[in-house]
This record gives C-alpha cells, structure tokens and sequence, in this order.
C-alpha cells in the first residue's frame, strides 16, 4: 500500500491544469510545423511520401509535377467543414493556420535546406521520427494537419465509427494508389515511415499523463 507523503496533505485537491498561452501556442505550433516541414523534405527527397492528405498532396506532386504545398493546401480546404461541426472554432483556427504553415514552409524550406543524397531507410525513420514529434506538439495545442483524421473524428461522433479505422483504411487507399506513381519500394519504406510516425504518438502521447491543456 503506497503511503501519503508526511510533506503532502492526504485531503489536498489537485489544482486545476494551466492552459496554454497564446505565446505558448504560437511557439507550439510554430516548432511543430517546422518539424514536420522537416520531415516531409526528407520524403521528397527520398521520393517516398506518407498517409493522410500530405499522402494525397505527394500523389499529385509526384504524378503531375505540381508544387507540394499549394496542393496540400487546397486539398486540406473541404476538410475544414467537418473540423468545425467535430471539434469546435478554436480547433478549426488552429488547424487552418498549421496547414497554411506548413504548406509555405515546404515551400520555403528548400532554398535553406539541400541533401544531395539521403538512404531511403534513413530518410523512412527519422522523417517519420520528425512528424511524430510535431504532431504531438500539434496535438498538445489543440491543432492538427486536419484532412483525413478531422473526417475520422466527424464520422466517429455522427456514425458510430472508429476514427482509428477510418484513418487507417484512407492511408491503405492512398499507399495502394501510391504504387501507380511511386516505386513498389518506395511505397514499402513509406509504410516504414508511417510506423515511426505512429510509435513516438503511441509511446509519448498518454491521456491523463500531461497537465497543460
């Protein structure tokens, strides 16, 4: 039986957790976004890509050529109205001016960034290392990268369906698409990149563990 201890009252309530700042969600989002920007140049670069929308928008850059953050940001617009109705205004804002971020700096960052070469395996890990790291940092402000998860959310509070399945099924549907534009092995370390992704949230992301909200 664990023990109260002496320095601590046994009726003391817990204090209520602090929310985030402004200044503290600015910096959150600004060095999540700039992770994830990071990442995806490693994808590019390596010519691999990943699920969700950012999957969809490096379909289109890879098969018609066209810029990858204008595209990521078109296709994330329609999304937004399901964000709104699922998870409120606040979280809409939030999640409209992450995608807008990081649609520029993907943009941006290669006039700053050059890698002449990358190992495609390294590229899968510490890419998919990268964005989970920044998702979570999205995920403790109250932002996303909206899309595909946003819909999961909608269809989870309207239908009765798990989020998690939908968001699987949509990137199975965008992998399988991925092999009519992307090498089969390309496609094979993607996945890889993808489970890196979902290990740093499934390991650091525990609800009831962090106190900021």
């Amino acid at each position: 039986m664990s023990k109260v201890p002496s320095n601590v009252s046994s009726n003391t309530t817990a204090e209520p957790p602090a929310r985030h700042g402004l200044l503290d969600d600015v910096q959150g989002l600004l060095v999540g976004t700039l992770f994830l920007a990071l990442s995806i140049s490693f994808f590019r670069d390596a010519g691999m890509l990943t699920g969700g929308t950012a999957g969809l928008a490096f379909l289109i850059h890879y098969a018609f050529e066209l810029p990858f953050g204008p595209v990521f940001f078109a296709i994330n617009l329609p999304f937004y109205v399901f964000a709104l109705r699922a998870l409120g205004r606040e979280f809409t804002l939030k999640t409209f001016c992450t995608v807008l971020l990081l649609s520029v700096c993907t943009e941006w960052l290669p006039s700053l960034l050059s890698i002449a070469r990358v190992d495609p395996v390294f590229a899968a890990v510490m890419g998919g290392l990268l964005a989970g790291t920044g998702l979570l940092m999205l995920i403790r402000h109250r932002s996303s990268l909206g899309g595909v998860g946003v819909l999961a959310i909608y269809l989870q509070q309207r239908k009765g369906w798990r989020a998690g399945w939908v968001q699987m099924a949509a990137d199975c549907v965008i992998m399988a698409l991925s092999l009519l534009a992307v090498d089969a092995r390309l496609v094979g370390l993607s996945v890889l990149g993808a489970v890196a992704v979902n290990f740093v949230i499934a390991v650091n992301h525990r609800p009831g563990r962090y106190f900021g909200i």
